[in-house]
């Protein structure tokens, strides 16, 4: 096991990693930016950094900055967390290259995954069901593109290789409008990925949006725990997560999670990553794979009992997965709110301090939070301050919880989005179970404020 390591984030995250640390008696160092010298996880670090101000292409965006730290505190790996640096295959091959070790996977399988395009064909090889589409970069020729669209079937959705995070997609329902979206997806696509090919697929009308978790070490051990529900979206972000996925025949999810186990053996694949599908109508289709730790990944702990940071560091060291498919088990049901600093309907952030914070309590409830009383909000990143996690015997009890959790928790200074929460946990259908990716939104439109 590691003695020291490096944990490359902020916020909730940045303190879920250091607790991981703490529980495998590792040190942790800290690193963070002036707009966060005052963080609850920098006051209890054992060693803290500052790598820059308040911007992040200052701060947790640089490289050099990043490993130097780890240089001059003689850390021996780092921990990326999500988003930032966490899928950049570059800084991976930088940390390793600069003889630190990279907590996640090698920089081959990120380059790999990162690509859509190349995640497809990566898939599709290893047996992987995905939407069906053009097999690879879409030609120059328009007169191709038509027919590749022809074959698939209108609508289709053209999508950059390079993209992520609801970004880089455009929805096409007739030949007239094609080969002018295809240009200006390729236009976005460059501008925001620098990479400009961009690919095409079926565009799948009401999905639900279910995600298979993994995790693998450098023994070729791969298993998955179960699925998440992530089909509560706006604007493709994800608003609350739940697993058990409701509804959803479970010979069907050892399917598919089977297939994923199998694709991370083929590629050699090290560490936790989540393989995101659109299932409709009884089948499951592809469409990336996240290459880090989820921010749902706590739903996945609650109902399998199994600690995915504390593995991912297990793993990074040379460690052996520590249980193998028939001891992993699916207990009950479980549900997270992603607490935001934001207005609850028009969705503007909402920085600044807080003057009262009072989290929930009782059986099966978990919140995992850097936010404290007199905690400022910063104005410089994702508006995430929390996510508020239950677990119940069954899905009714874990709706239960959550409404009496959310019911109790405080947050003033700020706007944050707990009445969204409120309200969606008495929606007659969200109780019911199934909703796709589309209903948030249609939800929202209907209760306009």
């Amino acid at each position: 096991m590691f003695k020291k390591i490096l944990i490359a984030n902020r916020g909730e995250i940045a303190l879920r990693i250091q607790r991981a640390c703490r529980e495998l008696g590792v040190r942790a160092v800290m690193v963070y930016s002036e707009a966060d010298r005052d963080a609850k996880y920098v006051r209890l670090a054992e060693e803290a950094v500052c790598i820059g101000p308040a911007a992040s292409n200052l701060s947790y965006l640089n490289m050099p900055a990043i490993i130097s730290a780890a240089e001059v505190t003689d850390a021996e790996a780092i921990h990326p967390g999500y988003g930032f640096l966490s899928e950049n295959a570059d800084f991976a091959e930088r940390v390793e290259k600069s003889g630190f070790q990279f907590i996640g996977p090698t920089p081959e399988s990120i380059r790999i995954m990162g690509d859509k395009v190349s995640a497809k064909q990566a898939m599709i090889r290893a047996g992987v069901p995905c939407v069906p589409g053009s097999e690879g970069e879409l030609p120059d020729d328009p007169a191709q593109v038509r027919k590749i669209a022809k074959s698939v079937g209108y609508p289709v959705i053209i999508k950059a290789a390079g993209g992520g995070g609801g970004r880089g997609m455009r929805v096409v329902h007739t030949e007239a409008a094609l080969i002018n979206a295809v240009a200006m997806t390729k236009a976005e696509a460059g501008a925001a990925f620098g990479n400009p090919a961009v690919y095409m697929e079926k565009f799948l009308q009401n999905p639900r949006h279910i995600e298979i978790q993994i995790l693998a070490d450098s023994f070729k051990n791969a298993v998955y725990l179960g699925e998440r529900d992530c089909s509560m979206q706006r604007r493709h972000q994800k608003i609350l997560e739940e697993a058990p996925a409701p509804g959803i025949n479970r010979k069907l999810i050892e399917r598919i999670g089977e297939r994923c186990v199998s694709a991370c053996k083929k590629m050699g694949y090290r560490g936790a990553g989540t393989f995101e599908f659109l299932y409709e109508a009884g089948e499951f289709y592809f469409i990336e794979m996240n290459t880090r730790v989820q921010v749902e990944h706590p739903v996945t702990e609650m109902v399998t009992g199994i600690d995915i940071v504390k593995t991912q560091i297990m793993v990074a060291a040379g460690e052996k997965l520590p249980f193998t498919q028939r001891q992993i088990t699916i207990s009950g049901h479980a549900i997270e709110c992603r607490i935001n600093a934001e207005d609850p309907f028009k969705f503007t952030p909402s920085p600044g301090r807080i003057t009262t914070w009072h989290a929930p309590g009782g059986p099966g409830v978990r919140v995992d939070s850097h936010i404290y009383s007199n905690y400022f909000v910063p104005p410089y990143y994702d508006s995430m301050i929390g996510k508020l996690i239950v677990h119940g015997d069954t899905r009714e009890q874990a709706l239960a919880r959550m409404r009496t959790a959310l019911l109790e928790t405080a947050v003033e200074g700020i706007s944050t989005n707990i009445p969204l929460h409120r309200e969606l946990m008495v929606d007659s259908k969200f109780m019911a179970g199934g909703t796709n990716i589309h209903y948030l939104e249609h939800w929202l439109e209907q209760h306009k404020r």
